[in-house]
Parts: C-alpha cells; structure tokens; sequence
C-alpha cells in the first residue's frame, strides 16, 4: 500500500513549532484506507449546538495576505490561553493557499488529545470570544468553533485524524498544483449560485473537490494500486 520511503520521505505536509509531519509518518500512523474514505457521519446526528445556521451572503473576496497574519495573530491567542492543551494547529482552507480566491474565513484544524473533553478547552476559548456551534461525535469526533471578528472557525479533530490529514494534503495541494488550484477557484464560484448556507455552497463544488483529491491519492499511491 502507498507512501514508499523512496518517494516521500522528503515530503512535509505539516509544520508545528519547528516539527514536521511526513507521509512515511502518517502512513505508519493511520491506514491510508482511512484517508482515501471519506466516512459519513450519523445522519440522525443533530450537529447544531445553536441551533441550525441562519442563511447568509456567500461571497469570494481576492486572496489577501492579511489572512496568514490572522491566522499567526489567533494561533497565538488560543495556545497561550490553553497552553499544553493544544498539540498542534494548522491554517487551512481557501485562505491557507495563496492566491486563491476565498470567503474571508480563517479555517484552522486544532489538535487536542480528547476532543470529548470540552471542559478542557470550550471554556477558555469562550473567554477569547469563541461560540461552540457544531458537534459531531459521530464523525471523527468533531467540533467547530466560530470567532466572529475576525470570522474564523476552529475545528477541533482528535490525534491522526484523517480528516485532518485530508485538509493538509489538499492545502499543499492546491499551493503546489496551479492548474487544480485553478480548476478549484473556477468552481467555487460556479458554486456560489443560488446558494444561502455554506453548507450548500460545499455541496455545490464536492464533485470537484473529490475528484481534486482522486488526483492526490494517486500521486501519492494512497489508493493500494502499485
């Protein structure tokens, strides 16, 4: 199965304090199987801890490069109130990738040893100005939280989470592939038409977005196939 020492050992798709995460690394952490599935979540699973999202203006803005400097501005913020807590964060997403056309929200991925453990974060982010808005124990064990100035939402996955994985390998991804990176901004804002919540704005360009990462899991041999 894929991530052969000979081809990956040099790759790095992510970045904490100086640490650096290869893909020989993630393979001898989870199965690749786990990656290339995109599992589902109970669907009788209510996620909204307030309640469904009201419907709002979906709109691009130009990529801006204010928006790693947010995200450098609030990484700081929230390890320091949670310390130890945090075992690592990332910056992605559309704002993640220069270039890139994106609804000026800062996506971050938070690593914590038990994201069951609310008590052990919520907390404290909600003094920074932080609202719990999704939780989804049956799907990776997620939960969101949402900053309105600057609009950010904070996703919390546990350790070796493929979903996280995922995030990381489309960011680089799309930062390293121009014609993909461009494929993708085309159908965000194809994606935009006649839509009022986020949620069906991703529906919108999932097609894309899958067959984006069939791209990436063949190159990196995820998919068993020699």
């Amino acid at each position: 199965m894929g991530c052969s020492k000979n081809e990956y050992k040099e790759h790095k798709v992510d970045e904490h304090n100086g640490i650096h995460l290869n893909l020989i690394e993630i393979c001898s952490l989870i199965d690749p199987q786990q990656i290339t599935e995109f599992a589902a979540g109970d669907p009788n699973e209510n996620p909204w801890v307030e309640g469904q999202p009201q419907l709002e203006s979906i709109a691009l803005s130009a990529y801006d490069p204010i928006w790693p400097l947010w995200y450098e501005q609030i990484r700081a913020q929230v390890v320091t109130a949670l310390a130890n807590q945090v075992l690592s964060m990332t910056h992605v997403g559309s704002t993640a990738v220069p270039d890139l056309a994106a609804k000026p929200v800062i996506d971050i991925d938070m690593i914590v040893a038990d994201p069951q453990d609310e008590a052990s974060y919520v907390p404290r982010l909600t003094q920074l100005g932080y609202r719990l808005t999704i939780r989804e124990p049956s799907w990776y064990q997620h939960r969101m939280l949402r900053l309105d100035r600057p609009r950010v939402n904070l996703h919390v996955f546990a350790p070796n989470c493929p979903e996280h994985i995922r995030h990381l390998l489309f960011r680089d991804w799309l930062i390293t592939h121009t014609d993909d990176r461009q494929r993708y901004a085309a159908v965000k804002q194809r994606a935009l038409d006649g839509v009022d919540t986020v949620q069906a704005y991703n529906l919108n360009k999932q097609a894309v977005v899958r067959d984006i990462y069939q791209n990436i899991f063949k190159f990196y041999n995820l998919l068993g196939q020699d």
